[in-house]
């Protein structure tokens, strides 16, 4: 691994702990995000000489911490210093605010920085998309793919969302018991866009970005040990966890995307799968439906089949139904498709989806999925446009590749058939 590799994946791992420890010395956003990138800066001018520190985050905390100190007094020359303990807190280990919390349940820097990124104060959309930007150090042009919206609009979602906390004057510290239950929806939203951005990376940059699957993984469950009654936290973890355990049967040696139908569940990972398991068991015992349970309870169906012919798709269809009813969006209803195809044929599947192309319009996977009903149904030449679209919106050399093939399939078909 290149010098450039190792010190990126070590800023990457370190980022959600120092940017939440920075921001409870200084309780400002900009001024710990200022400090953290002052700190990867020094990082990448010292590390490749005198190699990684012992444990990177404490080591970006203190150097970002120190950093902002100097640029505050600098600032500062022409005025008095404020008091130390107004610009932060001095306590390396835990700061007495830290030690009112409710006890080890919030010493953890990473959760009390997710709170206060999902601040009621801000709309829902603003709540995930700052938590992904602070929190995960996601790009911008990241966040809006997963939003599917443009990136100038996102820039100015996440500039927005500062701007309201700051001019709200929100407290930075971790909120009591009534406001934690009524964040946790947007917290756990976060969490699982976290999660996808991860999994959604291709063959290329899949071991680069396993660890947000892990990150958020680990979110999730500390979430659990918070909320341990509460059923659509236990969907989320068993959520994750089951998709988690296919990641060593998703690409072929070559990079290429392997649908699920055709995976080596040999590959899968029992003991993620057994413990998702029992958390969507468990969930539904609850009898609280949600949607993370019914998208948990889908992955459950496909996880208990031993063989790709006794996944029982029907089921899989009744459940998508009801994640419509608790969750309608164009994309739930493209999932359900490929359910329907299976379960009642393309037809059927292809006249369920031919509403969503306005609002679909530019997600690859639509497209993807036309091309699939239409080659089903003989509708070859429509197939291959289909297709050709798809793979203009790619997103990963894998996507492209794998549309790829269906298109040579097409033309080996036609090309069969000139033969006889």
């Amino acid at each position: 691994m290149t010098d450039l590799a190792w010190i990126d994946a070590a800023l990457t791992s370190a980022r959600p702990q120092a940017i939440g420890a920075l921001l409870r010395y200084f309780r400002d956003l900009d001024t710990a995000e200022e400090a953290f990138q002052e700190a990867c800066l020094r990082a990448l001018r010292t590390w490749p000489a005198k190699g990684p520190p012992r444990d990177a985050a404490s080591w970006l905390i203190m150097v970002g911490r120190n950093a902002a100190l100097d640029g505050v007094r600098r600032k500062s020359r022409q005025t008095e210093l404020p008091p130390e303990d107004a610009i932060s807190d001095v306590d390396d280990v835990e700061t007495p605010m830290a030690e009112r919390l409710d006890g080890a349940h919030y010493r953890d820097d990473i959760l009390r920085l997710m709170f206060i990124c999902c601040h009621p104060e801000l709309p829902a959309t603003q709540q995930i998309a700052l938590a992904l930007r602070i929190v995960s150090g996601l790009s911008v042009k990241q966040i809006a793919r997963a939003f599917l919206v443009g990136e100038a609009a996102m820039e100015q979602r996440i500039t927005r969302a500062k701007a309201r906390i700051a001019k709200a004057e929100t407290p930075f510290e971790t909120p009591g018991a009534v406001e934690r239950s009524e964040r946790i929806a947007a917290v756990a939203a976060m969490v699982y866009l976290l999660f996808n951005e991860g999994y959604s990376a291709g063959a290329a940059e899949a071991e680069a970005r396993a660890p947000l699957c892990e990150e958020a993984i680990r979110l999730s469950r500390l979430l659990l040990r918070l909320f341990q009654m509460e059923p659509e936290i236990m969907g989320l973890v068993a959520l994750m966890l089951l998709k988690h355990a296919r990641a060593p049967a998703r690409f072929d040696a070559d990079g290429a995307i392997v649908l699920l139908e055709d995976q080596d569940r040999g590959l899968w990972d029992r003991q993620l799968i057994g413990e998702g398991l029992a958390l969507i068991d468990k969930a539904i015992r609850h009898r609280k439906p949600g949607p993370y349970q019914v998208q948990a309870a889908i992955d459950a169906l496909h996880a208990r089949a031993d063989r790709p012919e006794d996944t029982d798709w029907a089921q899989i269809d009744a459940l998508y139904a009801s994640l419509e009813i608790l969750a309608p969006s164009p994309v739930v209803t493209l999932n359900r498709a490929v359910a329907v195809s299976k379960a009642r044929g393309p037809g059927e599947a292809l006249a369920m989806i031919e509403p969503l192309s306005a609002a679909l319009g530019g997600y690859f996977y639509f497209f993807g999925a036309r091309g699939a009903f239409l080659l089903q149904l003989g509708r070859e030449a429509e197939a291959r446009q289909a297709f050709d679209r798809a793979i203009a919106l790619a997103n990963t050399a894998a996507e492209a590749s794998h549309i790829r093939l269906q298109i040579d399939r097409l033309t080996a078909d036609a090309a069969a058939r000139a033969v006889r």
